[in-house]
């Protein structure tokens, strides 16, 4: 089985990963099991170029099969932010509590139809050869007046899907797993992966 390594120590990210990859002979762990602690700068203008980055330089670090994501939450009414910086939107040390807090705060007296936001992720991978592709999906939804639902993890709670009439956070997780931005970011990956490394 080949290793799989994700350049995160995000702890959601990896059971999601891990279960959205059940089947194809990989081993997914994550830098940390493989005593890399360091934190990667992601300095690109873009969600691709952050997960290059990090992908590049795990691979350099380890010679193996690497995936990094770059992931976030671009809300209209605030032209795109947070985008890029989703994950440091509210600080370096902030809980998801905090970041949600802030965004309500900025939408404020927002009406419900002017809060149209996306879910982003572009998901970067370097095989073994140092060859890399990118794949990018967006999950389309609003921001909610209030965080609703315990699933997920970051700004889930807030982000009202109207097809389903709940937030990401009050998804059954399968559900979760088939509609979120990873989720068909990390499905079109498993196609060009199968494609490239002849999997089954």
């Amino acid at each position: 089985m080949r290793k799989f390594i994700i350049a995160t120590k995000n702890k959601g990210k990896i059971k999601e990963i891990e279960k959205i990859l059940t089947g194809l002979p990989l081993d997914v762990i994550s830098m940390e099991q493989v005593g890399i602690y360091k934190d990667i700068e992601e300095n690109g203008a873009t969600f691709e170029e952050n997960a290059l980055i990090k992908a590049q330089e795990l691979h350099k670090l380890t010679g193996e099969m690497v995936m990094a994501d770059d992931s976030g939450l671009e809300v209209d009414y605030l032209n795109g932010a947070p985008g890029v910086y989703s994950a440091r939107f509210a600080g370096e040390e902030a809980t998801d509590e905090d970041k949600n807090k802030k965004l309500l705060n900025l939408l404020e007296g927002v009406p419900f139809e002017k809060r149209k936001a996306r879910f982003v992720c572009a998901i970067a991978v370097v095989l073994p050869d140092g060859k890399s592709f990118i794949e990018k999906e967006t999950c389309e939804g609003y921001i909610a007046l209030t965080p609703q639902g315990s699933n997920g993890f970051g700004y889930d709670p807030l982000f009202y899907i109207p097809e389903y009439n709940m937030t990401m956070a009050q998804l059954d997780p399968d559900v979760k797993n088939r509609i979120s931005h990873r989720a068909k970011a990390l499905g079109a990956m498993v196609k060009k992966l199968k494609k490239i490394q002849n999997y089954t």
